[in-house]
């Protein structure tokens, strides 16, 4: 058992506020509160008593009948029966006006013995009439009170199927189903999970009056641990662990169980209609964890299934494009080798330049799949420093210029001094591939304009093209992982999309925005931001 318990965290203890005004049924709960109410009943019987007996004695002074006398009496044991909760208070008082009229008001007075022959028959009858009022009202009564406790145990199963059905998660449900069967029941329960056929996490929802009570642990989860491995019921009322303070439901559907709930049942066992309703709020818990393990579970199927459709489309996109530059640095290679001494310089300049554009395709290609793993696992890690903005631009031009002279590049810095908080390398990567992406997308001979500038407390680098364009369909969707757009690349090389979802990526995580707009007349603007850094002079 000690190890047992050991598996358990301390329990979560909820306290519950009734609301009590809006909730008419409410059972009396210890022997205490039931002397008050005997007390308080007793009192309201002799009151109404005395009462009606003063009322009596006007009318004889002014000469009212002893039939006007009685109906005053009886009219006194119905009130009794109004205002108490017992039926025994209205037969006593039915008793007791009949000895009082007797002694008061029939012939002799302040005794006993009545001379008339028609008194003993007045006698019980107006004993009879007394009773049976007061019962039928007693019977009303009850009657009312059943209604006011059916409808609230109703009005609490209806608001449990919409609280469940707007709770998405096992914590919500679990807390929800406690609240509400602490409000239909007014007790103490807990609740413990079932986590790989185990009990875990105990949870504790106390009412206000009944949260100093105590109870043994262990005997407890020795109940709780039973009903979860037989899916049955147990504890105090039942003839399994009788000696048990709660009484133990599972929460099932079928033969699955998702946790144990443990109802306080020391002061009295639950009635018919308690019973019935607590296992239909069962029901509905059991069937709420269901669902949200349904849900849990479709969710990860259905993420599952998207990164195998990911992955499927990956690996069918490097192999494409793999292969086309692949042969092409084999076959240049091969013939190099095979007929090298028959080129002339000016030929094998050619095949060396496409060899290198080729290989320096794929180490981009290669570089950006490596930086989306890091992207996607989380171990991308910021080695940020103040690093001079013009450089970087500088560094990123340089690079793309030794990949691809085909296309005029050009740099307009409106302020040489900015400075920038940044991962020097993981921004350079981001200036190649918008560049790049340009040069895919527009002529050989076109213009690609980099611009940077201050705006506010930040840095903008704009990269604006004279191509095609981007639709406005394309547009919401250009920075998503292996997106390719609609546009036909100028080179004829296939993309893996990759390029501006890193872009994205890597300017969020510094701190900045990344965005696309039209160039009017014609081509796109790229404009992403970084933080800026104040030059701090020392004199």
């Amino acid at each position: 058992m000690n190890q047992f318990l050991s598996g358990l965290k301390e329990p979560d203890i909820h306290n519950i506020q009734e609301t009590g005004s809006e909730d008419p049924y409410r059972p009396l709960k210890d022997i205490r509160q039931k002397n008050i109410s005997i007390l308080k009943n007793t009192a309201k019987s002799c009151a109404i008593l005395i009462g009606a007996t003063l009322l009596s004695l006007l009318f004889h002074q002014l000469g009212f009948t002893d039939a006007n006398i009685i109906m005053v009496y009886i009219l006194g044991v119905l009130l009794t029966s109004i205002a108490t909760s017992h039926r025994v208070y209205s037969l006593v008082s039915s008793i007791a006006s009949v000895f009082i009229f007797n002694y008061l008001f029939t012939v002799p007075r302040f005794s006993f013995a009545a001379y008339g022959t028609g008194y003993p028959v007045t006698f019980v009858v107006m004993f009879l009439t007394a009773f049976i009022t007061g019962t039928f009202a007693i019977r009303y009564k009850e009657q009312a009170r059943e209604s006011a406790k059916i409808a609230h145990q109703t009005k609490v199963l209806f608001e449990t199927d919409q609280l469940l059905t707007k709770a998405k998660d096992k914590e919500k449900i679990l807390t929800v189903t406690a609240a509400q069967i602490v409000r239909l029941l007014n007790r103490n329960i807990v609740i413990f999970e079932a986590v790989d056929g185990k009990l875990s996490n105990l949870r504790s929802f106390q009412t206000k009056e009944n949260r100093e009570k105590s109870y043994d642990i262990t005997k407890e989860m020795a109940t709780a641990d039973w009903v979860l491995k037989n899916n049955h019921f147990a504890g105090a009322t039942t003839d399994t662990f009788t000696d048990a303070r709660f009484l133990y439901f599972a929460l099932h559907v079928n033969d699955r169980v998702y946790g144990v709930v443990g109802i306080d049942v020391e002061d009295h066992p639950l009635d018919d209609s308690e019973h019935g309703i607590l296992l239909s709020i069962l029901g509905e818990c059991a069937l709420a964890l269901e669902n949200e393990k349904n849900a849990r579970e479709k969710e990860a199927a259905a993420i599952l299934a998207e990164s195998e459709q990911l992955r499927a489309n990956l690996l069918r996109t490097i192999s494409h494009d793999l292969r086309t530059p692949l042969t092409s640095i084999s076959g240049n290679a091969s013939n190099l080798m095979s007929n090298g001494d028959r080129f002339d310089d000016e030929t094998k300049q050619r095949l060396y330049a496409d060899i290198y554009d080729d290989s320096m395709w794929l180490i981009n290609l290669v570089e950006n799949l490596l930086y989306a793993t890091r992207i996607e696992e989380g171990r991308m890690i910021l080695r940020t420093s103040t690093e001079l903005l013009s450089d970087i631009v500088d560094e990123a031009v340089k690079y793309s210029r030794r990949k691809e002279n085909s296309h005029n590049i050009t740099v307009d810095c409106k302020d040489d001094m900015i400075l920038v908080k940044a991962d020097a390398k993981l921004i350079i990567q981001v200036i190649i591939n918008l560049l790049d992406n340009a040069m895919k997308y527009t002529q050989p001979d076109s213009t690609i304009v980099i611009t940077t500038c201050q705006a506010e407390n930040m840095a903008e680098i704009v990269v604006t093209d004279d191509g095609p364009g981007i639709s406005e369909e394309d547009k919401d969707k250009v920075f998503d992982k292996f997106y390719c757009g609609s546009n036909k690349i100028a080179d004829s090389r296939r993309s893996l999309g990759l390029g501006l979802f890193l872009c994205k990526s890597i300017v969020e995580a510094h701190g900045g925005m990344i965005s696309v707009e039209d160039n009017v007349p014609h081509g796109s603007i790229f404009r992403f931001t970084l933080p800026r850094e104040e030059l701090i002079l020392h004199e």
